[in-house]
C-alpha cells in the first residue's frame, strides 16, 4: 500500500508539471519561480549561475532559444521540494536535436527557489546515429 499524498507532494507535482511546460515553451508562468530564485546549471564540460527570474529565463533561452518538447519524464518528490528526470527534443538549425537532464528543485511559498541542472549535452542527430552504431541500449 502506498504513502498518502501530501499537499506539500502536490504542490510539488504541479510545479513540476508547470516546469515542463516552462521547458517546452521557454515562457515561465506566474508563481513558478520565486523572485530570487538561483539556478546552478552543470553541462558536461561548462559550468553557469544564474539569479532571478529574468537571468533564468535568459539562461535557459541561451541554450533552447526554440520550442521543443518533453516526451518522457519522471517526477519524485523530495522533502525540500522535487527531482526531475527528463528527456526533451527539439529541432533548431536544421537539425533534431535531444538531451537527458536531471533537476533538483528547492519549492518555497512563492515557487521554486533553487534550481540545479545536470544536462547530458545536446546531441545531434549525426551523435546519436553514432552512438545508435556503437551501443545497444536495453531501454529508451
Amino acid at each position: 500500500m502506498s504513502a498518502p499524498v501530501t499537499s506539500t507532494e502536490q504542490r510539488s507535482h504541479a510545479l513540476a508539471e508547470q516546469f515542463i511546460a516552462f521547458l517546452e515553451t521557454g515562457d515561465a508562468p506566474d508563481g513558478l519561480f520565486a523572485p530570487d530564485v538561483f539556478c546552478d546549471f552543470t553541462m558536461p564540460t561548462w559550468r553557469l549561475q544564474s539569479s532571478g527570474i529574468e537571468d533564468l529565463v535568459a539562461l535557459r533561452k541561451g541554450g533552447h532559444p526554440g520550442p521543443g518538447r518533453v516526451p518522457r519524464w519522471r517526477f519524485d518528490p523530495t522533502p525540500t521540494g522535487f527531482a526531475l528526470e527528463l528527456e526533451e527534443d527539439w529541432d533548431w538549425e536544421g537539425d533534431h536535436w535531444t538531451c537527458r537532464e536531471m533537476f533538483r528543485a528547492d519549492v518555497g511559498e512563492d515557487g521554486i527557489t533553487q534550481l540545479s541542472v545536470y544536462c547530458t549535452g545536446d546531441w545531434s542527430t549525426a551523435r546519436r546515429a553514432e552512438h545508435a552504431s556503437a551501443v545497444t541500449l536495453l531501454r529508451p
